[in-house]
């Protein structure tokens, strides 16, 4: 769930002069030079992340292609020895690597970033970063089925950890600065600054504050800089011309997001079971399950389908561009998906970024090409289609919407689609969610014996809010303006403990029943309440306000008041410390 957490307690003079507002939404420490210190040290070390982040994968791009051509050749004719023998090799190399060396570089890399922010408090060893990079590039290289883009926010996040810890920060900057990192590295390796903020903040962080988006926007893009000062600033993919050519063509994108997210669900399912399956082999296994991989994969290739080889760019760009009938496009996608689920299981380090965009790529050309031919004049562009399909694939299978809508708007650098790129992620998403549970990510974690938070739960989950507790004033509320004694015969005719009072115009403040007796028994009945004691205004809640709000005052203010936004003197209610527990122990009831 994506939220602010900048609320903080209002300040209150003793003197209760101060005007009854709401809790001012800043930090509560904000006032402190040294936290001012830090957030600006914070700022300029994301750019310094950034920077070596950014440097790191190039270096990951470099030793990816030079062992492409070690491994596989230079020339485009590949020989069929080496498709068959390059990634069984490498693959028994990779589990050496893995068993006895780099025990943490399994895995695309995400969910270890989230594990370093929620549990290691933003720990990531050092040691990862180069096992990472070294098994990952070893395993792209030879033609893994596996993408750079996993792997790369990892190195990201680890390089980060490390520049944390020597910086000594803070606890809460140390956890966050792992996610930071990630930002960097998935911005450079993806070329896409934007959707790697939204990816970070959506599926890692799951919330932002202004010094939090601030500081991976920054390291994101100090990251691309240096990126494409040494690569270029190239896109992945040569975008062909790409428009929504008649309204009626949504029906066609909405098939390809029905397509594609039922494909998304045998993805995620196929990676769940057999990944649980694997694991459940003898422990010996694990030395030869990437070879075993590594050998389904280069059959495929020598079959006649190389193209599902390693993170398959330039089959994507082929694809684009209308080089494969639509009947080889569809098998593509399914032959990559096998791929993937061989390399992925097998524990071969790598990410499922690129082999989800190849998917995508294939199966929304494929969609287009047998669309135009049961309705020739529907489908206007099928390069169009491979672009909408690697934002339906990401939005099914990774389940991050808001990352996959502005991933394809990145990468063509054209917002004519935006309406069938919305319409078709959104349909691949609900079918997603509706026929599997729970996200990709998360099936992941749970294997692994964590227990992460779940964005997508959280994004999902209904906030109990104060209009939920809060009960009708009735006969809880006193004017500031009555006398002492009238105050006093309602507080007994009424039995209240507590009563709100209103001073106008400043707000409300709370007495309690013995405080008015205490007042009584001094004399002088005729004053006005507000003169003969003092209190600090009430803070304000307003209905729409989060019940834990009201949980930072309960403990001081027995009463507190809730009024409409539209008029603060105006009343709807109030809450009691009893009435937010049992809104929370209501919650927490099973269901009939």
């Amino acid at each position: 769930m994506i939220q602010s957490d900048s609320q903080s307690v209002l300040a209150l003079d003793s003197a209760g002069a101060a005007p009854a507002r709401s809790p001012v939404e800043r930090s509560p420490d904000a006032t402190v030079p040294g936290v001012f210190r830090e957030d600006r040290f914070f700022l300029v070390l994301s750019v310094f992340i950034g920077i070596f982040s950014g440097l790191a994968v190039v270096c990951f791009r470099f030793a990816i292609d030079w062992c492409r051509i070690e491994l596989l050749g230079s020339s485009g004719d590949i020989s069929g020895l080496r498709l068959l023998l390059a990634p069984a090799i490498a693959g028994l190399a990779i589990a050496a690597l893995v068993i006895h060396v780099f025990p943490k570089a399994p895995g695309s890399g995400v969910n270890q970033t989230k594990a370093a922010l929620y549990i290691y408090n933003g720990y990531i060893p050092l040691r990862t970063a180069v096992g990472k990079f070294v098994t990952a590039a070893l395993a792209i290289g030879s033609g893994h089925s596996l993408g750079p883009e996993d792997p790369s926010l990892q190195i990201g996040a680890s390089l980060a950890s490390a520049l944390g810890r020597r910086a000594r920060l803070s606890r809460d900057r140390t956890r966050l600065i792992a996610p930071v990192g990630a930002a960097a590295g998935l911005a450079a390796a993806f070329n896409a600054p934007i959707s790697a903020v939204l990816f970070v903040i959506e599926e890692v962080i799951g919330r932002w504050t202004a010094g939090i988006l601030g500081s991976v926007v920054l390291a994101a893009v100090s990251s691309v800089v240096v990126m494409r000062w040494f690569l270029g600033s190239a896109p992945l993919f040569r975008i062909p011309a790409v428009q929504l050519e008649h309204p009626s063509e949504l029906l066609a994108y909405s098939v390809l997001g029905a397509v594609g997210g039922l494909l998304s669900v045998v993805f995620a399912a196929g990676i769940g079971r057999l990944r649980q399956w694997c694991a459940a082999w003898p422990r010996w296994t694990r030395y030869f399950q990437p070879a075993l991989a590594g050998l389904l994969i280069g059959v495929i290739a020598w079959l006649g389908a190389p193209q599902i080889m390693g993170a398959g760019y330039r089959a994507i760009d082929q694809a684009m561009h209308g080089q494969f009938t639509w009947q080889f496009l569809g098998v593509l996608a399914g032959l990559k998906l096998l791929a993937t689920l061989f390399s992925f299981v097998s524990g071969t380090p790598g990410g499922m970024f690129a082999p989800t965009l190849f998917i995508g790529a294939m199966l929304g050309s494929a969609v287009a090409g047998a669309e135009h031919v049961v309705l020739p004049g529907l489908v206007a562009e099928p390069g169009t289609y491979a672009l909408v399909g690697m934002g339906v694939l990401f939005a099914g299978f990774l389940r991050a919407p808001m990352t996959s809508v502005f991933m394809v708007l990145e990468v063509s650098g054209n917002y004519s689609i935006i309406l069938p790129v919305i319409v078709a992620n959104t349909i691949a998403y609900l079918i997603s969610r509706g026929l599997q549970p729970t996200p990709i990510f998360d099936v992941l974690t749970r294997q692994d014996g964590l227990q992460l938070p779940s964005m997508e739960e959280m994004r999902e989950m209904d906030i109990p809010r104060v209009e939920d507790a809060m009960r009708p004033a009735r006969d809880l509320v006193l004017d500031g303006d009555d006398p002492v004694g009238r105050v006093l015969q309602s507080v007994r005719r009424h039995m209240a403990d507590s009563m709100l009072v209103h001073l106008k115009p400043d707000g409300w403040t709370v007495i309690g029943r013995k405080e008015i007796e205490r007042i009584a028994t001094d004399g002088n009945h005729a004053a006005k309440l507000r003169s003969v004691f003092s209190r600090n205004l009430a803070p304000l809640l307003y209905p729409d306000h989060p019940l834990e709000m009201a949980l930072r005052y309960i403990d001081r203010y027995k009463l507190l008041p809730v009024v409409s936004r539209a008029n603060p003197g105006k009343l709807e209610g109030v809450i009691s410390e009893c009435d937010v527990l049992k809104t929370y122990r209501d919650l927490g009831e099973p269901a009939d």
